[in-house]
C-alpha cells in the first residue's frame, strides 16, 4: 500500500532514543510519490506533535486541526526520519494544501541547506 506526500498519517515511532520522539504520533509523508507508489517498503516522514512552539521556523511549521487531525499541531521538520511501512496506519488524516506543503519543502531546504 502506497502513502501520498503530503499527507498526514498516524505512525508508531517507539521505541525511542534520546531526543527522538516517540510514541503513536501523525507524520507528515515527504518522500516522493515515485518510491510511495512503487511501495517502497519504508517511508521518509515528519513526525508531528501538539505540543506547539511558537515562532520556531524553520525548525516547525503549524498545521490547524482538521478532519481527522484532532489538535493544532507542529511539524518538527528537525526529525525527518525514513520509517518502515508497518509503522505507518493505512488511511490518512488529513492532507495539507499545496501552500502549506510549499512552506514545508521550503523549510526542509534549510536545515537540510539545499538553498544554494
Amino acid at each position: 500500500m502506497g502513502f501520498k506526500r503530503g499527507a498526514i498519517y498516524l505512525a508508531n515511532f517507539n521505541p525511542s532514543k534520546g531526543t527522538e520522539p516517540g510514541k503513536i504520533r501523525p507524520c507528515l509523508v515527504i518522500q516522493s510519490d515515485l518510491l510511495n507508489d512503487a511501495n517502497h517498503p519504508s517511508t521518509t516522514v515528519v513526525p508531528l506533535t501538539s505540543q506547539l512552539i511558537d515562532n520556531a521556523a524553520p525548525l516547525r511549521f503549524r498545521i490547524a486541526a482538521r478532519d481527522e487531525l484532532r489538535r493544532d499541531s507542529d511539524v518538527m521538520i528537525d526529525q525527518t526520519r525514513t520509517i518502515d511501512n508497518k509503522r505507518i496506519t493505512s488511511e490518512p488524516l488529513t492532507a495539507l494544501t499545496d501552500k502549506e506543503l510549499t512552506a514545508v519543502e521550503e523549510y526542509l531546504k534549510i536545515i537540510l541547506d539545499l538553498t544554494s
